[in-house]
């Protein structure tokens, strides 16, 4: 018996920006797989590549300004290859996102409880007033308190969490199988941001989500996810549970990135360790390794090329030519 496929593949995939002087290669040989009730957060600094992964699985990239090739599967269907009205069908059917600024995602000219409505007649076919019911049941579980009342509210009269959890019902409309989130958390302050948090992950159990989360945020990751993949220079360069990528990480990006943080056991005072350097330039990547520049391990071969992923733990995989010396202590970031 064949095994079954996983909610999400994608595989090989690229994303070029062509509107400038030269292709901004923002995504670069992408590989990645997501199961049913699982959540996967994609770490990694600004320009890393995250959001456009993301937003590539809606095909909300512009499609005049970009071409993006390889391979993305969800729920067995060829995301690259749908027509038109197919992929209106797909987006919030099949994968929903939430917007990382909801004042911007949400009209402004229309209330909330419409909003909402029109998404589920538009993909459900049913009533208004059934559409509607559904958005005050939507609106319960994601615990907007007076729901009835909140629903003819408009974006602004609501606080930002409050519309972030607007912004969350409105993905959930239609039952999709993914739940895209990016970076939906950056704009709260720090309680607002744990309640979004812990309300992402209830849903995504009790709904049997596959959920991506984007984000910068090791903290966040921490949360919400069961698999982490890091990203730099629009790659993946290591992949794992995340027991191992904070316990024991091995590429020296991902090392560097626990090290910046705030930890525990960390001198009052104590400076940071910041990584040194900027992240590349994606119109004039090199050809091997983007994190040799920045990189306290470099030899002349990472600059040579590509590193191969390396196997080194169960589903914990780095792409890294010193991978070796990453598991020694006395290693710095």
């Amino acid at each position: 018996m064949a095994a079954e496929e996983p909610t999400v593949v994608i595989r090989d995939l690229t994303v070029a920006f062509t509107g400038g002087a030269r292709p901004i290669r923002a995504v670069n040989g992408v590989d990645l797989t997501l199961d049913r009730g699982e959540t996967l957060a994609i770490l990694g600094e600004s320009g890393s590549g995250k959001s456009v992964t993301l937003r590539a699985l809606l095909r909300l990239n512009p499609e005049r300004r970009s071409v993006t090739t390889g391979t993305i599967r969800v729920g067995g269907r060829d995301v690259l290859a749908l027509g038109a009205r197919d992929l209106q069908a797909f987006r919030g059917r099949a994968v929903s996102m939430i917007f990382q600024e909801p004042a911007l995602a949400l009209d402004p000219v229309y209330t909330l409880g419409r909003q909402i409505a029109e998404t589920i007649v538009k993909h459900e076919g049913c009533s208004t007033a059934e559409a509607r019911r559904r958005a005050l049941d939507l609106f319960q579980r994601v615990r907007i308190p007076s729901p009835e009342r909140r629903l003819d509210n408009y974006p602004h009269e609501m606080s930002g969490g409050m519309r972030q959890r607007a912004m969350i019902a409105l993905a959930l409309a239609c039952n999709p199988q993914v739940l895209l989130a990016d970076e939906p958390t950056t704009a709260l302050d720090a309680t607002v941001q744990i309640q979004i948090l812990l309300l992402i992950r209830e849903l995504q159990r009790e709904l049997g989500l596959a959920v991506i989360f984007v984000t910068h945020d090791i903290g966040v990751a921490v949360e919400v996810a069961d698999r982490v993949a890091v990203m730099y220079g629009g790659r993946i360069i290591e992949t794992g549970s995340i027991r191992d990528i904070i316990r024991a990480p091995r590429h020296p990006y991902t090392i560097g990135l626990l090290n910046s943080r705030a930890r525990e056991g960390l001198p009052r005072g104590a400076r940071l360790d910041a990584i040194a350097g900027s992240p590349p330039d994606l119109a004039d990547l090199p050809p091997g390794c983007a994190f040799a520049p920045r990189c306290r391990l470099a030899v002349p071969a990472c600059t040579a090329a590509q590193p191969e992923p390396v196997t080194v733990g169960a589903g914990h995989v780095v792409r890294c030519l010193r991978v070796e010396e990453t598991a020694l202590p006395a290693v710095p970031a």
